[in-house]
């Protein structure tokens, strides 16, 4: 029998918060945390916004002399990290640390310090580069950054599935529990690319909405004017661990986690297969680890990116997957209130689906103005809904054709 799952734990980093409680107020209240990006000069870019998280400091987390030597997706990483450590009240001194582990997902990586060291390199010569390029830069670095940090020793790994990278962490991770590899996790994912040449780059493609003049309307997920995503950047991270270990410790259990499906479209690098085929089966493949029929889902986050094919091969995929249920079911999207956090995106909507879960509540997804006919389901327009229910969904697709999807619910009586 699989061990049970929970959560303890929450950290995020956000452009609205990088507080939860604050970010979920700030959620259901239907703000917006999309601006003008100024980090960089962006005046000459195609696009020159997005959710770019403003006003923080690693200051009364980490070393200033640490924090020069992480890219900035991995301080993300930390922050988070440890608000979600110091949440779960965990005290890893006292615990068995080959029993303690982390996996964190990023879809892209140190990509701002790969834009600087190479920036050095061209313009002042190859002794001039950084000798922390590489640990910065790397893809596991945040993962193992955490592991150090709180001295844990057991499984320790990266996810790098573009999107979906922060749901197959979170999966992953709750699979270690479950099969008793480990006690305790810190999992969920971190992206900081809002970049020079990140944007730049998704802008070439055409991904990215270009609503200059009005960004903070920018990404409206399922609406028919939707024309692209809006890049955000931050970090979701949870504990979770093993629900007679919580118990014992005395932890305060926020939700349980109660399925994982992961698959891939094996059709396109970049496009969501039109049918839905393989997101459908990753829900599926969630609902029925969960032991739950499509009925018993009471909300879904949807990926919702504000494109226009991903948003309609989402649509298709729920209505394959609950049927007459899909017209009964309150989805939202709270990527029109942050961006598309890409790699991180799964850790911050899944924060926002144990939020969603305590207070019995359904956050909206603002800039909804004009319904599309290929995207006709319940999407919460524009405010939140208080409405009883018992599991949330949250999905996760990525370039490459990853898929995955979660479930998180009140914790159930008995074992499953």
């Amino acid at each position: 029998m699989k061990r049970r799952v929970v959560v303890t734990g929450v950290g995020a980093v956000t452009s609205l918060s990088c507080k939860v409680d604050e970010l979920w107020t700030r959620i259901c209240d239907g703000e917006s945390g999309i601006g003008v990006l100024n980090r960089y000069d962006f005046s000459k870019f195609r696009v020159r916004f997005g959710g770019q998280i403003r006003d923080w400091s690693t200051e009364g987390y980490i070393e200033t002399k640490d924090a020069r030597r992480l890219d900035r997706c991995v301080q993300f990483a930390m922050v988070a990290g440890i608000d979600a450590v110091n949440d779960s009240g965990i005290d890893f001194a006292a615990e068995d640390l080959f029993r303690c582990g982390a996996i964190v997902g990023s879809g892209i990586g140190g990509i701002e310090t790969i834009e600087i060291q190479h920036m050095r390199l061209f313009s002042k010569g190859p002794d001039k580069v950084s000798p922390f390029t590489i640990p910065k830069l790397m893809a596991n670095a945040a993962a193992g950054q955490l592991s150090i940090y709180y001295g844990l020793q057991g499984i320790n790994t990266a996810v790098a599935t573009a999107c979906a990278s922060a749901a197959n962490a979170i999966g992953d991770a709750m699979r270690a529990i479950q099969y008793n590899n480990v006690d305790v996790m810190i999992t969920g994912g971190t992206e900081a690319a809002l970049t020079p040449m990140g944007v730049s780059a998704f802008a070439a493609m055409r991904a990215l909405s270009e609503r200059n003049d009005d960004p903070a309307t920018a990404s409206r997920p399922f609406d028919a004017d939707r024309d692209g995503f809006v890049i955000g950047e931050g970090a979701g991270i949870f504990v979770i661990e093993e629900l007679e270990h919580a118990k014992a410790r005395g932890a305060r259990i926020y939700a349980e986690l109660l399925g994982y499906g992961a698959t891939a479209d094996g059709a396109h690098i970049t496009k969501p297969d039109q049918e839905g085929i393989g997101a459908a089966q990753a829900m599926r493949m969630a609902l029925t680890d969960a032991r739950l029929n499509p009925a018993d889902i009471g909300y879904v986050n949807a990926h919702g990116t504000s494109t226009r094919l991903g948003d309609q091969a989402e649509t298709v995929a729920m209505k394959t997957v609950f049927g007459e249920h899909a017209r009964h079911i309150s989805i939202s999207s709270t990527k029109s209130h942050l961006g598309h956090l890409l790699g991180a995106s799964g850790g911050v909507e899944m924060v926002i689906c144990v939020a969603a879960l305590r207070d019995g509540v359904i956050p909206p997804t603002i800039n909804y103005e004009t319904p599309d006919p290929a995207c006709d389901l319940d999407y919460t327009p524009n405010q939140a809904r208080k409405k009883k229910f018992s599991t949330a969904m949250s999905n996760s697709f990525g370039f490459g054709g990853h898929n995955g999807s979660l479930i998180v619910g009140h914790l159930r009586n008995g074992s499953v």
